[in-house]
């Protein structure tokens, strides 16, 4: 009976132990964020040490999440707002209180570019006359909305400007990324950055197109001028800033954490 006693108390032990190491191992598993590759959401997160799934764009790094492929996302505020929550495309999803940085947005150019300064212009004058406000608000991005100033240096003639006047089109480099550039209904391209964008296309008298592009090759894209201009919720990082030339800051953003 002693013996049995014994037993039983060893088996009840080690139970307790698989259950504690089972514990163990729930709490040291290493939550997985899916991010965009060449992302500021992926540059915070590799910063931070996490263990990241890099996908195409922010809106494949949701649809891992609410697949199950991945623990979190880690996407644009500005995205978040309009893709994430009661009444959106992903109702099930939600955004922690946690930001993990303060960004601005900026249009990225070629190096050296006059086009950064006629864009610069261009905000300047739709903000002054209310028309950028308006494009904001159709899109509910008016609170992030970066005051514009009415000083802004004339370019000079030949360049950039010249270059996309005479081949008649500006080329904008997207990704798909509500509520800046998306697709309606009949598939054309939308949102505040793409009217934004057909803004300043009508001021240089051309078309304009859009191309998607793997967010991680724009800077070749643009060098390689197979497009004009990246224009799509770009955060002014370091890198950004070294290799293209950039307009002034119109919008606020954050990178913010997206969970089931």
């Amino acid at each position: 009976m002693k013996n049995m006693k014994k037993i039983v108390t060893m088996v009840l032990a080690l139970a307790m132990m698989v259950s504690l190491a089972a514990c163990g191992a729930k709490q040291e598993k290493k939550m997985i964020y899916a991010v965009e590759a060449g992302s500021a959401g992926e540059a915070v997160a590799l910063e931070k040490g996490f263990e990241i799934n890099s996908v195409d764009t922010q809106a494949k790094a949701l649809m891992e999440v609410a697949a199950g492929t991945s623990d979190a996302a880690i996407i644009d505020s500005l995205m978040a707002g309009a893709m994430v929550g009661e009444g959106t495309s992903y109702p099930d999803l939600k955004c922690t209180d946690q930001k993990l940085t303060e960004e601005l947005y900026g249009v990225g150019c070629r190096k050296g570019s006059d086009l950064a300064a006629y864009i610069n212009g261009v905000f300047a004058e739709a903000y002054a006359d209310g028309t950028m406000q308006e494009i904001a608000t159709t899109y509910g991005v008016q609170e992030a909305l970066v005051e514009q100033s009415a000083d802004v240096i004339d370019p000079p003639a030949g360049g950039d400007i010249a270059y996309i006047r005479d081949k008649g089109t500006l080329v904008v480099g997207i990704t798909d990324f509500e509520p800046m550039d998306y697709k309606d209904a009949n598939g054309e391209w939308i949102g505040f950055d793409a009217d934004m964008a057909k803004l300043v296309a009508q001021k240089l008298g051309v078309e304009i197109e859009f191309i998607e592009i793997d967010w991680d090759n724009k800077v070749f894209e643009l060098d390689g001028k197979g497009i004009d201009v990246v224009w799509n919720g770009m955060t002014l990082t370091d890198a950004v800033l070294e290799a293209m030339e950039c307009s002034n800051a119109y919008c606020n953003n954050a990178q913010v954490v997206v969970t089931k």
